[in-house]
């Protein structure tokens, strides 16, 4: 099946069950972070009233917590191949990759860059994923040791607290990035498409994701002398 669009303008980038995987943690994400705010400090205590009160904000987020953790096993179950190759990806490092963090500056603050090609996850979308998944951990492992106290010792469970808040901190840090690189910086908002429509306009794959784009034109010119 070809990845290009019949007008040759687009290239498939995502299935529907990665969109669906990650809009879905996107908005639970949102959930917990604006429930937390009001347990967190005194400041933020005019969002109860948003929940119902207290007790309705600890479950809101107890229930956004559940639905945070969703999206892995729907993936999982409904397009195993994305996520190993996701995993794939991002554990996957060679010359290219690291030498993306010496022009990238540049091209962030609107210069010319000679970005080396990247794969289908280029360098800064997988420290962002690596960082992702320790912070989900780290949020996770606390969040389920301060739900249930009564099954760990009083130790752990004290450190459960500050280490949910470094978590949510970092997790925040990084997530205000991912999205101000997603719609914020004008080289890089055609990537938004990708995971609304699953496609990314060509000019983008090959700047930003060359690698792949190679990849993925070697793969069309095979089907074509095939059929």
């Amino acid at each position: 099946m070809s990845k290009i669009s019949s007008d040759g303008k687009y290239v498939k980038r995502f299935s529907k069950s990665v969109i669906i995987a990650h809009w879905m943690n996107a908005i639970a994400f949102f959930g917990l972070y604006i429930s937390a705010l009001p347990m967190y400090t005194e400041f933020f205590d005019w969002l109860y009233p948003l929940f119902g009160g207290p007790a309705g904000a600890r479950l809101f987020h107890r229930v956004c917590a559940v639905v945070f953790f969703i999206p892995t096993i729907f993936v999982l179950l409904t397009d195993p191949k994305s996520f190993i190759y996701w995993i794939k990806q991002i554990f996957t490092w060679k010359k290219h990759d690291f030498q993306f963090f010496l022009e990238f500056p540049k091209e962030f603050f609107g210069k010319h860059a000679n970005v080396p090609k990247q794969d289908f996850y280029n360098a800064g979308e997988k420290v962002n994923s690596l960082l992702q998944i320790l912070m989900t951990i780290l949020i996770m492992g606390s969040g389920l040791v301060m739900w249930f106290p009564q099954f760990f010792p009083h130790g752990v469970v004290m450190w459960a607290y500050p280490m949910h808040n470094i978590g949510l901190g970092l997790a925040t840090a990084v997530v205000v990035g991912h999205v101000y690189l997603s719609i914020g910086h004008p080289n890089s908002r055609p990537s938004m498409r990708g995971i609304t429509k699953g496609d990314v306009d060509i000019k983008y794959a090959k700047a930003h994701h060359g690698r792949w784009y190679d990849e993925v034109m070697e793969e069309e010119k095979k089907n074509k002398k095939e059929a």
